[in-house]
């Protein structure tokens, strides 16, 4: 059974950076997941790979390839979006707060604490060391923002002690740091301006969080003074040219551009020092330093007559250094014979010569603006192209705005909470809005005003889930009290129902796919219609009571629901909504209820102890009791009815016959569910006994596998046959859930309690929402601060067997099967080769390819093999085909439709198999039962992608069909000859 983790839903938004991957593809941080949106194919998909904490910050490079991504730990991950894979892991020593990609994607800058580092990109080669740290800047506080030229050259970086700062990422002669000053309130994020004609930079715009935008203007030095920037590199000076001192020094010309070092003209060395002097008449630079820079010079002049083609470095002070000849710098270095060129020294050298000089000339603020609301800005984003800014509040406002003029286009509320995230795509036609305190996202069209997505998951735990009968479906039911239809293919939910009062606690379809049916904590169990969209019947009880499980026979016909302080088993009618009977016999809450698949019997476990057997629809009540040592929490029945299973509270899982009432055999499961240690706990997770108990259960599609899961971070698979464990599915890697790590860092301890668990009411960080269960915070409920333990409350396998769904505390984790097909070599001989399958082919041996490609049980060669039988031997091919081949074939049918263009080739596939062995698909029917499902659906949603065509282009369809014959060259002829 190779699963493997696909999808997740019902996540909401916790936080972090939005960015766009294309101008249709939309990234949004889930927890410590990250989700790729579609917009213009309407699918949803998670992306491979998890963080070990809330993934706070994400950039995309220009070209839409690379997305690096950081949690809130520090801990980087870089993704290649087009293939969808991980490429690369990265540390950072400290918080990561701001993160982007220069204009070429060679290049990303970090805001890591106070530093901004400068990393350059990996390639898509495997590395040792992938990452390169080419630079490091330090400012005065917390870094928030950064933006880069358009050359790539300088870096903007906004922090929290309300400045901007401008750092270079080339050592530049005669460089000056440049400060922006002027804000009274954190920066929250800064944007470099360019002039549309020529691409140079020309300002700068810097947004505070108490809401002013100060527009800085660039004003560029003027070209003597850029051009004695030339000769001061030249020279080695460190000092702009003005009133100034030479130093004189015998020897050989000083090596500039177009010199060499073993030129022998006998000329002087010149060293400029800046001599401006004070109000006193005093020179500033002493005489210390000229000595230093004299001595120097006379070293350089030394090395060159020895004739040694690279300069050492020497230990003066930066500002202080010569600047070496940028010729010896690119030289070739020779190593054994062979001449090796650094290229990234050359791009850099390069990068070096056409750099602009923005710390030369003034920076003037020309203008300030203020939005006016009565809030503080909490994201905004700028979109160079079109100079548009658009601006998010804290009450939920947002304002777009356009620049330098400060035209207010659009000033609406989305939300009642904070904008936690503002992004342009690369149009600039949408926006896209994320609120962390409600778990919404929003993508908005400005100029026609529309949405294009609006989204919200549960915002508190999922407490259930159940697949339609054709796996198309999937509904789940939290704590928020809502009822969501989600589509299992897209990963979008497209109804959402809200008509119960409390937390919703089991839910199931109703067979046809048109009706679903949810239990709740209110009292209340209500069926809704997937037609109309509304809730067209209500049932109740005589007396207030919650209910804690459902179920409904196979004609969906009766309804029955188990309540946690009653202890009775409800039966309505599903025609009437009369309340027909009432069971009484447990002793305890009814947590477990379901129905036999093959027969009338209705199975129920409760904490008393005991399962029992109802004949609910000859009402003789109770006809059979299996007890047991622990409280029963759940129980399944296997899909052919001749088992059943339920686990109870000391982690052991019991397999009864329900026919004799005799049990078959226990699996002791303690030690499988044991999972990390809780922050509470006072004794390793090995020694503690909380949570080594299954409250979730779900066999296979086909039976022989049985999944459990618990108050764990583990999802255990065990074969049914030999009782035996086969596989942990472990939900999640966030260290920031409870239960998680093995180990704790006893440097988080202290005499108050664990560190995470203290309330810290003056903080003014701004992170992302962590994950809170219903109630929590709330007066009386325990610790504002008490971080949720990762656990699986439902666990619901699909129809066809091709995936299943776990409810945990971060969303609905959706697990498909990783292969169509699992090589399986037991049918194997020395004929069975890709080399023979081949031979048959080109000798029109059909059959015997077919056959001998199902047994190889290779994709590729059974997809060939079926693709290359002509279709008028397809009859005569199924007809050879052994019966033991035949699911292997129905599931390699079932693949190649969602990829193949041949429908009609495949259909005719379909229509043989069916004819050819209809008896045998009937007798085999538990077994086959999986597979017709997928075929099922498959064939449903081709068939509504091409009736959504077909109705669209209906008219223009009919136009083509009674349009006139093209007439032929010979028939028009005559004509032709008749008009001369």
């Amino acid at each position: 059974m190779q699963y493997k983790e696909s999808n997740l839903l019902g996540a909401p938004f916790r936080g972090g950076s939005l960015a766009w991957a294309s101008p249709t593809q939309l990234l949004l941080p889930l927890g410590s997941r990250i989700a790729l949106t579609d917009l213009k194919l309407s699918e949803s998909n998670t992306l491979p790979g998890q963080h070990s904490g809330y993934v706070s910050q994400m950039a995309v490079s220009p070209d839409g390839t690379m997305m690096m991504s950081v949690d809130t730990q520090g801990r980087g991950l870089l993704f290649n979006i087009k293939r969808r894979r991980l490429l690369h892991r990265l540390k950072f020593k400290g918080l990561v707060s701001a993160i982007k990609f220069c204009h070429d994607g060679s290049m990303f800058a970090v805001g890591v604490g106070k530093l901004v580092q400068i990393w350059r990109t990996p390639g898509y080669k495997r590395q040792f060391c992938a990452f390169h740290l080419l630079r490091t800047f330090a400012a005065h506080d917390t870094v928030t923002s950064v933006d880069w030229s358009p050359g790539d050259d300088w870096i903007l970086a906004g922090t929290k002690d309300f400045v901007s700062k401008l750092f270079c990422l080339h050592r530049l002669p005669a460089y000056h740091p440049v400060t922006l000053a002027g804000h009274r309130d954190r920066i929250v994020e800064v944007y470099f301006t360019a002039d549309s004609s020529s691409g140079d930079v020309n300002g700068a715009y810097s947004v505070s969080r108490d809401g002013a935008l100060f527009h800085w203007e660039f004003q560029p030095a003027s070209p003597e003074t850029l051009a004695s920037l030339v000769a001061l590199a030249d020279a080695g000076s460190d000092e702009p040219p003005g009133e100034s001192e030479k130093v004189t020094i015998a020897g050989n010309k000083a090596i500039g551009k177009g010199t060499s070092g073993n030129d022998d003209s006998d000329e002087d060395l010149t060293v400029v020092l800046n001599s401006k002097e004070d109000q006193n008449g005093r020179d500033p630079a002493s005489k210390k330093r000229k000595a230093r820079v004299v001595e120097q010079a006379r070293k350089k002049l030394k090395q060159d007559e020895e004739g040694n083609e690279t300069t050492k470095k020497s230990g003066v002070k930066e500002e202080d250094e010569l600047v070496v000849k940028e010729e010896q710098e690119a030289a070739p270095v020779s190593q054994e014979g062979n001449e090796f060129v650094d290229p990234l020294k050359i791009e850099f050298l390069e990068r070096k010569r056409k750099c602009a000089r923005l710390d030369k000339g003034q920076w003037i603020l020309v203008k300030k603006d203020f939005f006016l609301q009565s809030t503080k800005v909490s994201s905004c984003s700028y979109h160079s192209r079109l100079n548009l800014l658009v601006v998010g509040f804290a009450n939920g406002t947002f304002g777009l705005y356009q620049l330098p003029d400060f035209t207010c286009l659009h000033l609406l509320s989305i939300s009642r909470q904070k904008i936690t995230s503002a992004s342009f795509n690369e149009t600039g036609n949408w926006l896209a809005f994320g609120c962390s305190k409600l778990g919404q996202l929003l993508v908005w069209e400005w100029r026609s005003e529309t949405y294009v997505l609006k989204q919200q998951g549960h915002y508190f735990d999922v407490n259930c889930v159940a697949y339609s009968p054709d796996s198309q479906l999937l509904a789940t039911g939290a704590d928020d009290n809502k009822l969501k239809v989600w589509n299992t293919s897209t990963g979008f939910c497209f109804v959402t129902f809200t008509e119960h009062t409390n937390a919703i606690t089991a839910v199931l379809f109703l067979s046809g796919n048109r009706a679903v049916v949810s239990a709740s904590l209110d009292g209340t169990v209500r069926a809704f219609d997937l037609m109309r969209y509304r809730n067209f019947r209500t049932f109740t009880t005589p007396a207030p009571t919650q209910f804690v499980s459902l179920a409904a026979d196979q004609s969906g016909e009766v309804i029955c629901a188990g309540s946690l302080d009653t202890f009775l088993i409800y039966v309505w009618s599903m025609k009437t909504g009369r309340l027909l009977d009432m069971l009484s016999g447990h002793e305890g809450p009814v947590y477990g209820l379901t129905f036999s698949p093959v027969d009338e019997l209705l199975a129920s476990s409760s904490w008393d102890k005991t399962v029992r057997l109802w004949d609910v629809f000859k009402g003789k009540g109770g006809i059979e009791t299996f007890t047991h040592t622990h409280e029963v929490l759940a129980l399944a029945y296997r899909p052919d009815g001749k088992q059943l299973a339920c686990t109870t509270l000391d982690g052991s899982i019991h397999l009864w016959d329900p026919l004799e009432g005799v049990l078959m055999h226990t699996i002791d499961g303690r030690r499988d569910i044991a999972g990390g240690r809780l922050m509470s706990d006072r004794r390793t997770a090995a020694n503690s006994s909380s949570g080594k108990s299954f409250s979730t259960i779900a066999y296979t599609a086909d039976g022989s596998y049985l999944l459990a899961g618990g108050t764990s971070k583990y999802i255990c698979l065990y074969d049914v046959a030999e009782q035996v464990l086969l596989k942990r599915f472990q939900i999640s890697y966030d260290n920031s859930l409870d239960g998680v790590r093995n180990m704790l860092n006893s440097r988080n301890m202290t005499d108050a309690g664990p560190l995470d668990m203290i309330d810290d009411d003056n903080s003014d960080d701004e992170g992302v929402e962590v994950i809170v269960g219903k109630g929590q915070g709330l007066p009386g409920t325990g610790r504002k601060n008490a971080r949720t333990s990762a656990r699986t409350k439902c666990l619901q396998i699909a129809p066809t067997g091709r995936s299943w769904a776990a409810a945990t505390c971060e969303g609905v984790l959706i697990f498909s099967m990783d292969d169509d097909l699992v090589f399986d070599p037991t049918d194997l001989d020395l004929d069975v080769t890709p080399e023979a399958i081949e031979e048959a082919l080109l000798k029109k041996q059909y059959s015997r390819a077919v056959v001998l490609s199902l047994r190889l049980k290779e994709v590729n060669t059974i997809r060939r093999s079926i693709e290359a039988v002509p279709p008028i031997d397809i009859s005569t091919v199924v007809r050879f085909i052994p019966l033991k081949y035949l699911g292997i074939l129905l599931g390699a049918i079932t693949g190649f439709l969602e990829s193949t263009p041949h429908l009609e080739f495949l259909l005719e596939w379909c229509q043989e198999i069916c004819m050819a062995h209809g008896r045998t698909i009937l007798t085999k029917n538990k077994e086959l039962l999986h597979l017709l499902r997928s075929l099922q659906k498959s064939l449903t949603r081709m068939h509504e992608d091409l009736a959504s065509v077909c109705s669209t282009n209906q008219y223009l369809l009919q136009y083509v069909c009674s349009a006139p014959a093209p007439v032929s060259d010979s028939e028009s002829l005559p004509l032709m000859l008749t008009s001369q």
